[in-house]
């Protein structure tokens, strides 16, 4: 393939100096909730959320997914969403686990919930 028909796409540097700068707004945002001293599921919930935005922002651009064909970014977006799900199942199936061995090793009552257990 020549040089004269290879299409060369150029992205304005201004959006790459813009998403630069946002990516420190969200990264002090991010300080300022430990600065704030925030706790529970506030703080994680925040800090999953500005990591998340960060990660996004970095993908899209400096990636450049935000100008690939629809294919490419299923391709390499849906991967890490099924496992974000198979995570959160995990972690529900977990609270079923740890209850059932609190029934079992506590021998008929589980203190937390005051519920006999049947032998």
């Amino acid at each position: 393939m020549s040089s004269a028909t290879a299409e060369v796409q150029q992205h304005p540097l201004g959006v790459y100096f813009k998403v630069w700068v946002l990516l420190f707004v969200l990264s002090a945002f991010s300080y300022m909730v430990d600065y704030m001293q925030l706790q529970g599921l506030l703080r994680w919930g925040l800090v999953l959320l500005f990591m998340f935005l960060k990660a996004g922002f970095i993908i899209a651009i400096f990636m450049h997914m935000a100008w690939e064909r629809l294919a490419l970014v299923t391709a390499i977006l849906v991967p890490p969403m099924c496992l974000l799900v198979f995570i959160a199942i995990m972690g529900v199936e977990s609270e079923y686990t740890w209850i059932s061995r609190m029934f079992h090793f506590l021998g008929g009552v589980a203190p937390e919930l005051n519920l006999p257990v049947h032998h």
